[in-house]
């Protein structure tokens, strides 16, 4: 499994509950984009996020990619701060 780690400066609540409504609108991830999950963490109070998104292979988060970065700056919750591309190297999980 791949991960694409997306960090965000300047989010506000509205543009979480923005995204939140068009995700939950939506007929699934955008065309082109082969996802398998999606996952939002919001430091309310820094007005920071880190969206993980992840994919079945490493080609699938490249095509994902390049989808996610001709989006329109206004469909995301905040102003980009880094991306980070990644394999899923441990994975550990509470029974």
């Amino acid at each position: 499994m791949y991960v694409r780690v997306v960090r965000f400066t300047d989010v506000a609540p509205d543009k979480i509950a923005a995204l939140k409504a068009r995700i939950e609108e939506s007929d699934g991830p955008p065309p082109g984009v082969n996802t398998t999950g999606l996952q939002v963490l919001l430091d309310q109070s820094a007005g920071t996020a880190v969206v993980l998104q992840h994919f079945p292979t490493a080609e699938d988060m490249e095509s994902g990619a390049r989808v996610f970065e001709a989006m329109d700056a206004s469909e995301t919750p905040g102003t980009r701060a880094s991306i980070d591309m990644c394999e899923l190297a441990i994975d550990l999980q509470a029974p």
